[in-house]
């Protein structure tokens, strides 16, 4: 049996890794969970790593060392696209926004911008009627 032939613009071999020199990393604290995701300038994600990812579960997932750990994984996978620049944007109000910041920064990245980009309501949501006892 003759094996298939390959389709027509597909060239064999690895593909080779974009180089990055500097992107966004984004933090989303929240209290149950800690998200780290680094993109390039434009928004396409190059890694990302969360608490629970790494291996923590239920209440510890909140925590600052969480956040640290998963901050140090998203930080060794851009790494490898050569990202040496980071602007930081932070959202939400978890115990993990400080200590994922400083482990960026412990990975070997320069943070050029710490933002925080947490949504802050203008009016709300409306609230439950009266309670009636």
């Amino acid at each position: 049996m003759a094996k298939a032939p390959k389709a027509p613009g597909k060239k064999g071999g690895k593909k080779e890794k974009k180089n990055v020199p500097h992107g966004v990393a984004h933090v989303h604290a929240t209290f149950n969970n800690t998200i780290v995701t680094i993109t390039d300038p434009r928004g396409n994600v190059l890694s990302w790593s969360s608490s629970g990812v790494r291996g923590f579960k239920g209440s510890r997932k909140g925590t600052p060392f969480a956040a640290q750990v998963a901050a140090e994984a998203a930080a060794r996978k851009a790494a490898e696209y050569g990202m040496r620049q980071v602007q930081v944007f932070v959202k939400g109000p978890g115990a993990g926004r400080e200590s994922a910041l400083r482990s960026l920064q412990a990975a070997g990245f320069t943070v050029s911008i710490i933002k925080d980009v947490t949504p802050i309501p203008h009016n709300g949501c409306r609230p439950p009627k009266r309670r009636r006892v």
